[in-house]
C-alpha cells in the first residue's frame, strides 16, 4: 500500500530529446489508483501510451483518492487516471490545486452515481424517493440486522462519495433511519447481490461505468432513488445535481479526468499532451470490469484486456502518440 510521501520522488526530468529520441527516454513515472481493482484497466492503458513514448514506468501503486491527490502535488507520484470531477473538487483544492496539478482533458464522460433498490420492493410499497426512508416503517423493509434501521451497502472510507452519503443523510433527515454501511466495496456489493438473489430486499450506494449495472440492471432488476433536492459538501454546495432529464439522483454527473503532477508535466509536454487527449468510453470501461467480476481478473487478464483494447483501436492509439510526440517537438 502507498502513503503519501512515501514514494520516494519521482524523477521531474524534463521530457527534451535529442534526435530520433523518444520523449519519455530517461523519464520515470509512477502511476498510482485506488483500491478498486477495476481501475486498473484505465490506468494500465495511460501506462502503455507513456511507454510507447519511451517513459520508464513504474508499478501501478495502490492508495486512497485524499491521499493519492496530495502524492500527486508532492511529487511522490506522477498521476492518477480515475480522478473524478467534480466528485473530487475537494481533494483537488486541498491538495493544492492548479498550482501544483494538471488537469487537462476529459479520460471519460457522463458517470452516473447514485442509490437504488430493488425493483420488487419499490413497486410494492410506491418507493422512489429516497426521502421516504425517513419514515421507520418503510426504512425497515431495508434492515438486514434487525436493528430497525435500513442497511445501506455505501462507500468504502476515503473515497469522494463516503463525504457526499454522510452529508444526505443528514440533509434528508434520514439519520435515525439509515445506517452507511462501509468496508470493503466489493464485498459489501457482493454480499447485497447474494441478497438480491435470495429475494431480500437492497439498498445501495454505486456507480456507473461499473459492472454492478450489468448484474443489477437498473430499470429491470433494481431502481435509481430520486432526491428530494440538491444538496452537496464542501466547495459545491449549492449545487443542482438534477440531469438533464430532470431525474435527481444527489450526486452531479461526472467526468473522470486524468490528474498528474504539475511541475512534471510542464517539464514533459509530450505526457501533458497525452493525458489531454486520452478518451476511453464508458461501454468500453463496463465491458472490460464486467469481464473482470466473471473472473478475468488476474494481472494477466487484465494486460490481455488492455492489449487487446489497443488492437481493436489501434489507429486512435497510434494518433495519440503522433500528437504527444509532436508536442515534444519529436
Amino acid at each position: 500500500m502507498l502513503t503519501a510521501g512515501l514514494l520516494g520522488g519521482v524523477m521531474l526530468g524534463a521530457g527534451t530529446t535529442l534526435a530520433g529520441d523518444l520523449p519519455g527516454e530517461g523519464v520515470k513515472a509512477q502511476p498510482i489508483k485506488s483500491s478498486i481493482a477495476e481501475e486498473t484497466f484505465q490506468t494500465l492503458l495511460v501506462v502503455k501510451a507513456l511507454e510507447a513514448l519511451g517513459y520508464e514506468v513504474g508499478d501501478i501503486k495502490e492508495i486512497e483518492y485524499a491521499a493519492g491527490h496530495v502524492a500527486i502535488a508532492n511529487g511522490d507520484a506522477t498521476f492518477m487516471a480515475d480522478h473524478w470531477d467534480p466528485l473530487h473538487a475537494d481533494f483537488y483544492t486541498k491538495a493544492g490545486g492548479d498550482e501544483k496539478l494538471y488537469r487537462e482533458g476529459v479520460y471519460s464522460s457522463g458517470a452516473l452515481q447514485g442509490y437504488l433498490i430493488d425493483k420488487k420492493t419499490s413497486d410494492a410499497y410506491g418507493i422512489t424517493n429516497i426521502s421516504q426512508l425517513e419514515d421507520p416503517k418503510i426504512a425497515k423493509l431495508f434492515d438486514s440486522n434487525g436493528d430497525g434501521t435500513a442497511d445501506l451497502a455505501g462507500c468504502t472510507p476515503g473515497w469522494g462519495c463516503e463525504k457526499v452519503i454522510e452529508h444526505h443523510l443528514d440533509a434528508y433527515d434520514l439519520r435515525d433511519t439509515v445506517t452507511h454501511n462501509q468496508g470493503s466495496y466489493s464485498a459489501i456489493i457482493a454480499d447485497t447481490i447474494a441478497r438480491y438473489k435470495q429475494g431480500d430486499p437492497i439498498f445501495y450506494y454505486t456507480w456507473t461505468p461499473y459492472w454492478v449495472s450489468g448484474v443489477l440492471v437498473p430499470g429491470k432488476d433494481v431502481v435509481w432513488l430520486q432526491v428530494p433536492f440538491s444538496s452537496l459538501p464542501g466547495e459545491r454546495a449549492g449545487v443542482d445535481t438534477s440531469l438533464p432529464d430532470g431525474s435527481n439522483y444527489g450526486f452531479q454527473a461526472n467526468t473522470q479526468r486524468i490528474v498528474a503532477n504539475r511541475e512534471w508535466a510542464e517539464a514533459n509536454p509530450a505526457a501533458a499532451k497525452l493525458f489531454s487527449i486520452m478518451q476511453l468510453s464508458n461501454n468500453d470501461i463496463s465491458s472490460q470490469n464486467l469481464r473482470m467480476r466473471d473472473g478475468e481478473k488476474s494481472v494477466a487478464d487484465i494486460e490481455r484486456h488492455t492489449n487487446a483494447w489497443i488492437r481493436a483501436n489501434q489507429e486512435t492509439f497510434d494518433g495519440w502518440i503522433a500528437e504527444a510526440k509532436k508536442a515534444a517537438g519529436s
